[in-house]
């Protein structure tokens, strides 16, 4: 049976993942839905490739110029927010693949619940931001989450024929990005560049600074204790160096279950995809023999305070973690933009967290509000030390 899809953020590193996959198994999957932001020039050419009934794009200039590109025979062109809504909720989509990066990814994927539509969730913010409030839309409108983030799709496939009352905790497992081994004060000094540098994943560059400072692992956390109905006390992070251990579940009797695979994103998209099925020859075999060794280490949470920072929000109010992906973005495109320090992302978000209410999240207007006073409030940090480095 062909599955009908729509890809929010097809030009994205997982939207093009997920494109791979299906270019692989057109039998199994039939794309009819895509949206971007202001990459025309490669939707035009997935446009091409896929031939998708609908497409959208973020500006009513990136349409015109997608519409030039495509020619005779385009399929429906939108733009904006309207656009993106029309390709989420496309009534011949049965899966919506959710892979726009950050805060944005919310309001969309919301949509698409609403619409009954299957999730194949790429993007973590959903949960961190509104998790209580998704779940329970999801399961009012019968809808299947499925995780595609490499960690929860293992402890999904670690939970499988288990029963969830004897799981003593989640392991998350965490390449520790560039700067694992390097002491304090270097960490303080690096670049952009550096940041960039992750020695395992390719990624958009958000994302890449967001493993670079373990944030990534904090809303993973997050997301974990939602998916999964663990509180986060019993949710711990690891340094697995290789990243071959994608994550771990421990069970009351000590026994401990864990999903391995080579660390390419496309499997567990093909798995979201098809699930409960398994699509054949994926990604390569894994060859332990070759590797050899598997690596473990504690964090240093000294060096990556954006871990705890996580934990810390879950434990302030509901909408504490909308709070803190608000501040986190503002940060690290700071950071992008070379205005800040690296250690200016954790400390930015520590005070925020204080100087932002919190409270509970009644509705999805209230998490909207507290991401808008927490970027606010992150951007008057931002431009005070961008003028304390004049003086």
């Amino acid at each position: 049976m062909t599955k009908h899809v729509a890809i929010l953020g097809s030009t994205g590193s997982i939207g093009v993942s997920t494109l791979e996959v299906a270019a692989k198994h057109p039998d199994r999957l039939r794309i009819v839905a895509l949206a971007a932001g202001d990459n025309v020039e490669l939707l035009a050419k997935q446009a091409r490739e896929f031939r998708p009934e609908i497409v959208s794009v973020r500006t009513t200039e990136g349409a015109e110029r997608l519409r030039s590109l495509l020619g005779d025979g385009a399929p429906q062109i939108g733009h904006g927010d309207e656009g993106l809504r029309a390709v989420a909720q496309y009534p011949r989509a049965d899966m919506v693949v959710s892979a726009i990066v950050g805060g944005a990814g919310l309001l969309p994927t919301w949509q698409a619940i609403e619409a009954k539509k299957d999730i194949a969730l790429a993007n973590k913010e959903t949960l961190v931001m509104a998790g209580a409030l998704v779940l329970r839309e999801a399961q009012r409108r019968g809808v299947r989450l499925l995780p595609v983030d490499s960690e929860h799709a293992a402890v999904m496939q670690s939970l499988e024929g288990h029963r969830r009352e004897e799981v003593r905790r989640i392991v998350l497992t965490a390449s520790g990005g560039p700067f694992r081994t390097w002491e304090r004060d270097r960490i303080a000094r690096v670049a952009k560049a550096e940041a960039l540098n992750h020695p395992i994943w390719n990624m958009g560059p958000k994302i890449t600074i967001d493993s670079a400072t373990l944030m990534n692992k904090g809303l993973e956390v997050i997301e974990a204790h939602w998916l999964f109905g663990v509180p986060p006390e019993r949710i711990d992070v690891l340094i697995h160096t290789e990243s071959i251990v994608h994550s771990m579940v421990e069970f009351h009797d000590g026994q401990v279950v864990a999903q391995l695979g080579v660390p390419d994103m496309k499997a567990p998209i093909a798995y979201a995809l098809t699930y409960p099925a398994r699509l054949p020859d994926v990604v390569p075999r894994l060859d332990l023999a070759r590797i050899g060794r598997l690596n473990f280490h504690e964090v240093d949470r000294v060096k990556f305070p954006c871990l705890d920072l996580a934990y810390q929000a879950l434990a302030m109010s509901e909408l504490a973690p909308a709070i803190l992906n608000g501040a986190n973005e503002i940060a690290v495109q700071a950071f992008l933009d070379e205005q800040i320090g690296f250690y200016d992302i954790s400390q930015i978000i520590a005070d925020v967290l204080m100087m932002v209410e919190g409270g509970p999240a009644r509705d999805l207007s209230a998490v909207l509000d507290a991401d808008t006073r927490a970027r606010a409030a992150a951007r008057e940090i931002v431009a005070r030390l961008g003028r304390e480095k004049q003086v």
